[in-house]
């Protein structure tokens, strides 16, 4: 079934052809909901703190990277695995 949910910024496609484009959207969006020190090193975010994060991050994702990092539940986790697959 489609998400029918309105993104705020296009998703990262799976070839990472946007990815430049999406982390900025990404970073900016998380600051502007106080969200952006999940996403950094050394954070001390709860469970259900990084719960925002996470599904605003899945939410913005191609559904072939959802479901690949389906089981990851810490949003600095994804985003590293994201930054590691799309840019080496």
């Amino acid at each position: 079934m489609a998400n029918l949910t309105k993104l705020e910024f296009v998703a990262l496609d799976i070839s990472g052809n946007n990815y430049l484009s999406w982390v900025l959207d990404a970073e900016i969006h998380l600051d502007v909901m106080g969200l952006g020190d999940t996403i950094k090193e050394n954070n001390e975010a709860s469970n259900q703190e990084n719960a925002k994060p996470m599904i605003f991050i899945r939410h913005h994702l191609d559904e072939a990277l959802n479901i690949e990092y389906l089981t990851i539940k810490d949003p600095l986790v994804l985003w590293k695995n994201l930054k590691e697959r799309l840019t080496t």
